[in-house]
């Protein structure tokens, strides 16, 4: 795996309502404390979130941190992108995960984009190197790809296009992942590649997550976290110790960093950042 200096970000979603907010404010202000690289914020499904994504990236920068906002190119035009860019830059924000996004609900057609490539590419023609562009990748394979090989070359694609590094789904597979970065070195691939780490709160929830994404929760872990039913102490007692060796191993064998999805709790990721010893 390619030499790096690790790094350490949190991604958040832009919230719903306005006690949402303030919820996030103040968890927000606590994951500061970590100080993280970055955080990353989401973008809804068509680009349904613009708005709030925006206003949660303005407010993280006036607190003094590093934001990159999510883009999502399905359900786009090129002239709605080129208009979210074109804000980003009046604002000076330098940092973009550019990603296909999910094809809402009702909606036919992809739009202008349908791959994730053909963004990062209008990303560059736009603005040059403007942006740093990291995008998404699959250790255990995106759940609508044809083959591993097919799933490989269509991750190249985005960093030919343009791309910087990548930030992987979660996965609790460490194998998943050795096995995707070693394929990817086979093909020429030397980006970083940050593993996604999703810290374990709700068995209910992860399941479903899971289902809808493709990520593999492996037999025996989902046998435990199935044989504690509702005690939500021993689920998040047993997640943690299961999140907290998986981060070791990535970090013994080299990971270029970690990207925790928080959901916008900072409980188990704060506890996370302290048994892992991160700077």
């Amino acid at each position: 795996m390619t030499d790096h200096i690790p790094a350490f970000s949190l991604e958040l979603f832009p919230p719903q309502t306005p006690e949402g907010a303030e919820k996030l404010r103040a968890a927000r202000a606590r994951m500061a404390l970590l100080k993280p690289r970055f955080f990353s914020v989401t973008f809804g499904a068509g680009g349904s979130t613009r708005d709030r994504t925006l206003e949660t990236v303005l407010e993280i920068q006036r607190e003094g941190h590093q934001a990159a906002p999510h883009l999502s190119c399905i359900g786009s035009t090129r002239d709605s992108i080129r208009s979210i860019l074109e804000q980003y830059r009046a604002q000076g924000i330098r940092h973009l995960v550019a990603l296909r996004g999910d094809l809402p609900s009702g909606m036919a057609r992809p739009g202008a984009f349908r791959y994730a490539n053909e963004l990062v590419e209008f990303i560059r023609t736009e603005t040059g190197d403007w942006f740093t562009i990291e995008v998404a990748a699959y250790p255990e394979y995106h759940p609508q790809a044809r083959s591993p090989q097919d799933d490989l070359l269509a991750f190249k694609r985005k960093l030919d296009a343009g791309a910087n590094s990548a930030i992987t789904q979660y996965f609790y597979n460490f194998d998943a992942y050795a096995h995707f970065v070693d394929q990817c070195q086979t093909i020429g691939i030397d980006v970083p590649i940050v593993p996604g780490i999703m810290p374990i709160s709700s068995y209910s929830s992860l399941a479903r997550f899971s289902d809808n994404c493709g990520a593999e929760i492996p037999r025996w872990i989902r046998k435990r976290l199935e044989s504690y039913a509702d005690d939500s102490a021993s689920i998040r007692a047993f997640g943690l110790d299961v999140v907290t060796g998986l981060c070791e191993r990535l970090l013994a064998s080299g990971a270029p960093g970690l990207h925790f999805y928080t959901l916008n709790q900072d409980a188990l990721t704060s506890t996370l950042w302290q048994r892992l010893r991160l700077p």
